[in-house]
């Protein structure tokens, strides 16, 4: 048996889930979020939890089994609590910050860049060098936070670059004096 898949999801307070057919619906405080389920996996809606099984042990049935219940679990954890994620900018003259509904991006090009954000979206910016991304969907967070990091990655010379909060960057040695 599955360890993460056997596990029951408690439905915080504010929280409500809904299946239809193939898709389950959960909205709360912070939005609504639906999923479509793998029509193999067993999804059973109770008062307080909600609980994923099986029905046979193929390969593919077991991985679903753990995916299926991670993806539900993220979803009441968005619509309840919400995901976030903080870029930091490095580089001298490098910075950010909110136009109305774009965020743009000085990286050290030519031009200033233009980042528009789905509507699902919010990006703040406290300091010139951080942008905070938070919205309900974990995977939008995610998505909107690497599309933001891969228009300046950080180098390994001296870590210019966009990078997620955190995250270490392997430096190289320059060149030496022969």
């Amino acid at each position: 048996m599955s360890r993460i898949g056997k596990l029951p999801i408690e439905i915080p307070q504010g929280v409500t889930i809904s299946r239809d057919g193939d898709n389950i619906t959960v909205k709360g405080p912070k939005g609504e979020l639906s999923l479509p389920l793998n029509p193999a996996m067993n999804v059973e809606v109770g008062e307080k939890e909600v609980t994923v099984s099986r029905p046979n042990d193929l390969a593919l049935n077991r991985s679903a089994h753990g995916l299926t219940r991670s993806l539900i679990a993220n979803m009441v954890q968005g619509v309840s609590e919400g995901f976030s994620r903080r870029l930091e900018i490095v580089g001298v003259g490098f910075r950010a910050e909110m136009k109305g509904s774009y965020l743009q991006l000085n990286l050290g090009y030519s031009h200033p860049i233009m980042f528009f954000p789905p509507e699902e979206i919010q990006i703040a910016v406290p300091e010139p060098t951080k942008i905070d991304i938070t919205g309900s969907s974990k995977q939008l967070v995610g998505q909107v936070a690497a599309k933001i990091r891969k228009l300046r990655p950080p180098e390994p010379y001296k870590g210019k670059g966009v990078k997620y909060q955190g995250e270490q960057i392997r430096r190289k040695a320059g060149k030496t004096a022969g």
